[in-house]
């Protein structure tokens, strides 16, 4: 993604996962997971709306973590319908909140966790936060974007803060498939005008409505 981006492997359930590292400039404020599109249409942490997402993370502080799915870059194993995805990055989650603990100030509090994801990436990040919030180890915020809400994904419920993010023209998952999974959960979908799957021409403004969605509070008054 840039100049300082780390790429490394780490111990998957099955073998190696290829993770992309970035880190912001100053004191980590919390940790980010980012998930790509679908892996057999050509998905992978390098999908323009997975840097977008990423970078928006970065820019919040936080250390983002973008993983390959099985079969992508060096990632260990085969499309696994997003089981073994789930199983893989419940992984990274797991060892991006111990090297965290391992460099933060002795007594400091964990890192909030963000869970970000776009298209296929969504349900295998819906599941990853249903398997944390079963562990008593929730993730602070879900961001959705493009999200799988069609006859081929069985969703789950998700918190009620978790930010929606779809396109008008979305002609891969069309936008009133998100508002009929969404609607019985209450749940505000934002809707960028004009924006199909992969948001040509406004992933500046996708950023901006992800940044302004999870910037601190006291951050929006000072600013």
């Amino acid at each position: 993604m840039n100049a300082g981006t780390q790429l490394l492997l780490i111990d998957g359930p099955i073998g190696a996962i290829d993770v992309a590292l970035d880190r912001p400039a100053g004191t980590p404020r919390g940790i980010g997971v980012v998930a790509h599109p679908h892996p057999l249409y050509g998905g992978t942490r390098d999908n323009k709306v997975a840097q977008t997402l990423a970078r928006a993370l970065l820019a919040l502080g936080h250390v983002v973590w973008r993983p390959n799915f099985r079969g992508v870059g060096a990632t260990a194993g085969t499309h696994d319908e997003g089981r073994g995805e789930t199983d893989d990055l419940f992984e990274v989650v797991r060892h991006a909140r111990a090297q965290a603990a391992a460099e933060a100030p002795a007594g400091a509090d964990p890192l909030p966790l963000v869970l970000a994801g776009f298209s296929f990436g969504t349900d295998v990040q819906i599941r990853v936060a249903a398997r944390l919030r079963e562990a008593k180890a929730p993730a602070q915020r879900l961001v959705l974007v493009g999200t799988a809400a069609t006859d081929r994904y069985a969703l789950g419920e998700v918190p009620a803060d978790t930010l929606v993010v779809h396109g008008e023209h979305d002609e891969v998952v069309p936008l009133q498939g998100v508002l009929d999974w969404a609607r019985p959960q209450s749940l505000p979908v934002v809707v960028i005008p004009g924006a199909e799957h992969f948001f040509h021409r406004r992933l500046t403004l996708l950023k901006r409505i992800v940044v302004d969605a999870l910037a601190p509070r006291a951050d929006i008054e000072a600013g």
